[in-house]
Formats: structure tokens, sequence, C-alpha cells
């Protein structure tokens, strides 16, 4: 391109962003930044411009026409979007368009707008919590502008955006002692009806695209069941459809009413719908009820990115600019410390860093997007204790290594993906939120136990005079979850601690240690498969006391665990 400055340029607004394309002869403008990037946002439509195509390429990454380069210069926060053509810079600003999506959320409000004692007690609850409703409409603001958009694609009603307030204040690492995650709160059993994929790697329960998708097919299908009766298809995502259907069918053999209002349901479900009306009635109209509600911008807040293979998400932090807590924040469907290597490969990233990300990504090697740690095989080491010490999956060292079975050899050396970081910076994985529940400070005694053989949340909790519900809520569990045998599990009991040691007393000796020179707490501990904690209140010591050599210390150890 010369530098005739009679060049024109063309802006066009793609779902809330302003793209530069030349008018270069030849070259329709539109179609030379056609590319791969996916914004998960609505249409032009929304803030008052024509409609545009998802599928244009933002800030010039990567363009289709040869002569055509994305270039940011050094230093640039991404908030500009460059254009380079033949060495000619064009700094075209991209403000984010304005605009109230509560307003546009009334406006697709379709469900009856009910008043009765019902709705009014929810209704006076939340006009008595000003702040809750703040912090909550606060939080939905990164989330509620995709929902909004993926409902208007569907033609649901809007009042359903509100849903995730009822069912986790809009918290995408939610988790219920029903065993229901993420924003929408879906169990496991609907998670796989509805194709939503759940691993070691990735709960997309907790992703806002997958669980959206799953959620709003979910609700069309119930919506189909109840023939066309969204209150009840509401309660049917609470309750189940099977719940609901057998109160309709209960109700006409009796000659009664089959709406919402006359079901015999779950109390739960009772006051579900009407929290959902209530929510909608303040929307509606909060200065009726003197509220008044924070603004949420009508504009996209990430988008999605093909990455295309497995992603250490330290990386992917450092490569878009953003702290980890943050990237979770987006992609909180991850569980560990990178991306499923069996997908999906895609990272949600806020739309002002996914133009630098995608290049900056492009420019890391396949093979260097994780960091591999060779490791010699030992006698008597199997595939499963190396996976759980380098805290990946079997599957994953068998795909690196290429070999299908459990079988492995000492002497031979093996290719593991491992995190680049110390597995606590990835603050917000799995293992770390459930660190954090576990550490936190309650009311009572604290103590740590270590699940043996045959023990159940039940048998642990009746051990310790605490609620099953309790004990599981305690270690970021549901009562329904399942316990492995060596798992810590924390207590916190008003009572003292029980005075015998392992529940199993046909499998427990009590026995009586003396210590030798150079021992310490942890590896007597280690040495024989109990807690530090364990050795501390059964011998009333200090685990800051220095150990003497001589010393005798009491302990209760399971016979069945000394085998080495």
């Amino acid at each position: 391109m010369s530098e005739d400055k009679s060049a024109v340029l063309q802006k066009i607004i793609v779902h809330g962003l302003i793209f530069a394309v030349a008018a270069l002869p030849g070259i329709a403008g539109a179609q030379a930044m056609a590319g791969s990037y996916s914004a998960g946002i609505g249409t032009g439509a929304d803030m008052g411009t024509a409609p545009v195509s998802a599928e244009l390429w933002a800030g010039g990454a990567r363009f289709g026409t040869e002569g055509i380069a994305g270039a940011r210069p050094a230093g640039d926060p991404g908030k500009t979007l460059w254009l380079e053509l033949e060495g000619y810079h064009t700094i075209v600003p991209a403000p984010r368009p304005s605009g109230d999506l509560l307003a546009r959320l009334r406006r697709g409000f379709a469900l009856p707008e009910v008043m009765n004692d019902e709705v009014r007690t929810h209704l006076d609850w939340y006009v008595r919590h000003p702040d809750y409703l703040t912090r909550v409409f606060n939080r939905a603001q990164r989330y509620m502008p995709y929902i909004v958009n993926e409902l208007d694609e569907r033609g649901l009603p809007f009042e359903l955006a509100l849903l995730p307030i009822v069912e986790s204040a809009y918290d995408p690492f939610a988790y219920s002692h029903g065993r229901a995650a993420g924003l929408w709160q879906i169990i496991p059993g609907t998670a796989r009806r509805f194709g939503i994929r759940q691993n070691w790697w990735y709960d997309g329960r907790r992703d806002v695209v997958d669980s959206t998708r799953g959620a709003l097919d979910y609700l069309t299908y119930l919506h189909k069941l109840t023939d066309g009766n969204w209150l009840l298809a509401i309660a049917s995502y609470n309750a189940g459809g099977g719940t609901v259907m057998r109160a309709v069918r209960r109700n006409l053999a009796r000659s009664k009413p089959t709406d919402f209002w006359h079901l015999p349901l779950p109390r739960e479900t009772r006051g579900y719908v009407p929290r959902l009306l209530a929510l909608a009635a303040l929307v509606r109209d909060p200065g009726a009820y003197g509220i008044t509600l924070p603004e949420i911008e009508n504009v996209p807040q990430f988008a999605t990115i093909d990455v295309g293979s497995q992603l250490d998400l330290a990386l992917a932090a450092e490569l878009a600019g953003l702290d980890l807590d943050t990237l979770y924040a987006f992609n909180s469907g991850y569980n560990r410390w990178a991306t499923d290597p069996n997908g999906p490969s895609r990272l949600v990233l806020p739309v002002e860093v996914a133009d630098a990300f995608a290049q900056a990504l492009a420019a890391v090697p396949a093979g260097e997007r994780i960091r591999w740690q060779r490791h010699k095989v030992q006698s008597g080491e199997t595939i499963s204790e190396i996976a759980e010490r380098y805290n990946t999956t079997i599957g994953a060292i068998r795909r690196t290594n290429g070999f299908s079975g459990n079988t492995i050899r000492a002497g031979d050396y093996l290719t593991i993906p491992v995190a680049t970081k110390p597995l606590s910076a990835y603050s917000k994985s799995a293992p770390a939120r459930r660190a954090a529940t576990q550490n936190r400070e309650r009311d009572g005694q604290r103590y740590e136990h270590v699940v043996r053989p045959g023990e159940s949340f039940w048998s642990i909790s009746r051990r310790f005079g605490v609620s099953v519900r309790e004990l599981a809520a305690w270690n970021a569990m549901a009562p329904g979850d399942t316990l492995s045998v060596g798992q810590k599990l924390v207590v916190w009991s008003e009572q003292a601690a029980p005075a015998s040691g392992p529940v199993d007393r046909d499998l427990t000796r009590k026995l009586h240690y003396t210590v030798r020179s150079g021992d310490s707490l942890y590896e007597i501990a280690q040495r024989f498969r109990v807690t530090i904690s364990d050795l501390v209140r059964w011998n009333e010591i200090s685990r800051d006391k220095i150990l003497r050599p001589g010393q005798t210390l009491t302990m209760y150890v399971d016979v069945t665990q000394q085998s080495s």
C-alpha cells in the first residue's frame, strides 16, 4: 500500500469492538479480516448497528490477504487496535459501546407477572438486603451479557438470566451438598445427559460456555415436557421433571388445578420459583421498591480462543498479561494446572486481551506449551503412583509415551507433562480450592483425619459428633461424594478428640516409639503412616517442640498400613 493519504479506512463494529479495515483495491475489507476469532457475545444489532458476522478476526492478529500484517507495538496495553499496512501505521481507538443490560433484560421478560404472598416474601428479603444485590449483580457482569445473548438466540425468556442468582449467586465455583456445581448448579447425572464433560482435568459444569449450553438445553427440554409451561419447567429444573409431572398427574386425578401454585411440591421447589419471580419484579422496576441496582454494561466481557492443544494455565496467564486468579475466573471449568489434553482446547479471555494472547500463543511451539519431566522408573513403582507424584493422569502418561497398558519396567524412562510453577501458584485449581476451604478458621477444635478402609462420611461424623453435611462442607465436598482411602479430612468439633486411635479397633494397635537421633515429627508420621496432628494430639506436645533422643511417643497405627 502506498502512503496515499486518500486511502479510506472503514470502521466496522463487530460485537462491541471497533476494528479498522483498509479499503484496498480488489480486497473486500471484511474478507481481508476473516479469521477464526469467535467472541462469546451478541450481534451488532443489540447495540444499534447493523449485524456483522461473528467470525471476523479482532485487531489484525491474522489476515487472509498477502501484504497485510497485524502488529502491536511494544508497550501497547491492548486498549488500542493496530494495523500495519506496508509500514503505514494507523491507530484506531476501540471504545466499548455502553448500554444498560438490565434495560435490555426487561424488554425480553416473558414470564407471567405474579405478586402473591410467596413472591412478596422473597421480594421483601431482597429489599432488606441491598448489599447482597449489589454484590451479585456486580459479579454477574462477567457472565450475564453472554447468557442474555444465548437466551436471545434461542428465543427464551430473559428472566432465565436471573436463574444463576437463585442457583449460585453467579459464583462459578459454587458447590452444593447435593453435588451441584457451577453458575447453573448442574448435578453430575444431568451434565452427562446433556453432554457436559467432567473428568480429572475439567468440569464443564463450572465453565460458562459449556454449562450455559447444557442448562439452556435442559430448560428447553423441560419446557416441552411441561407442555410449554415455563413456571413448571423452572420448578422441574430444581426438583426434576419426574417429580413435577407426578405432582401434575396427582392433581389431575383429584380434579385439582395443575398450575405451579397448586401442586404438592417439595418445600425447596415451592420457594424456588417465587424467588426468581421476585428478582424479576425487582429488575422490572427497582425504583418502586426503593432499590438501586448496579448498572451492567450490555457489552461482551470475553472471547473464546481455540488454543489447539494442552496448555499450562500459568503460561496462558503470562501470555495474556493476566494473573492466574483472573484466568481461572474466566475459565472456572479447569480443575488442574493445565487445559484438558483431550479438549476442550479452548480458553475464555477478556475481550481486551484476546487478540494479543492469540498472537503471542502463535509464537509458542506446541512442544513448549507445557513443561516435560524425564522420569526413570524405579523398582516397584506403578504408573498410578507416578501420575499422582507429578499431579497428572495415567491417561496423559500413556498418551505421551505411546503405550496403552499399565505395565512399566524398572529402568525405563517416561516423559511426564508437569506444571511450570509450584502447584500452590494455581490457587483456583480444585486441590487449591479444597485446601483453602479446609484451612478456613471455624468454631471448635480442628482435627485432621485420614480416611481408612471401610469409613464413610457417616461413620467419621459419628466418631467426632458432627453432622455429615458439616463434615462434607468443611472439606469442599458433598455428602454423596466418594471418599478415598488415605484422603485427609478436616474436622471441627466442640467435643474432645476420640480417645481411641483409628476407628477400626481390630486393625489398630497402640505403639510406644523411642525417638532416635535425627528424628522429626514429619519423619515419624511418614514412617508409621499417621498424621503429625495425630502425634501431637496423642502425646499432648507442640508441633514446634524439638524431639529428644530417648523420648517415648505413643501412637495408634493401622497394622495393614505398615507393610513397608
